[in-house]
């Protein structure tokens, strides 16, 4: 059988080890490199929706799993954190970031 049939999903590390710490007996394979990278979309996808219906009080513990996945993902590119950054700040300084909050209508 194919793992991708058994559904499942992309826990943090640490997750199989909390259940057993609590008397359970987690069930888990580890993914090829090709299933961890369609998993890690399916996850950052999992992660924005849990941000955008957070309150104001879970919000930021939210946006930390978007970035931790981000994060993954760019590692998945062969890119780190500082890398990233990088990336970030040339963009943002090229085509500019949001704290004006401008929001565009179109044009006349």
């Amino acid at each position: 059988m194919d793992p991708r049939d058994m559904q499942g999903k992309l826990v943090r590390d640490r997750i199989p080890q909390i259940i057993r710490e609590d008397g359970g007996d987690p069930i888990t394979y580890i993914a090829s490199p090709a299933e961890y990278r369609s998993r890690l979309r399916d996850k950052l996808g999992e992660e924005v929706i849990e941000f955008l219906e957070a309150d104001e009080v879970s919000a930021l513990e939210e946006l930390a799993d978007v970035l931790e996945v981000v994060r993954a993902l760019a590692a998945e590119f062969g890119v780190d954190a500082e890398r990233l950054e990088q990336i970030r700040a040339a963009k943002a300084c090229e085509r500019g970031g949001f704290a004006e909050r401008i929001v565009w209508t179109g044009n006349r």
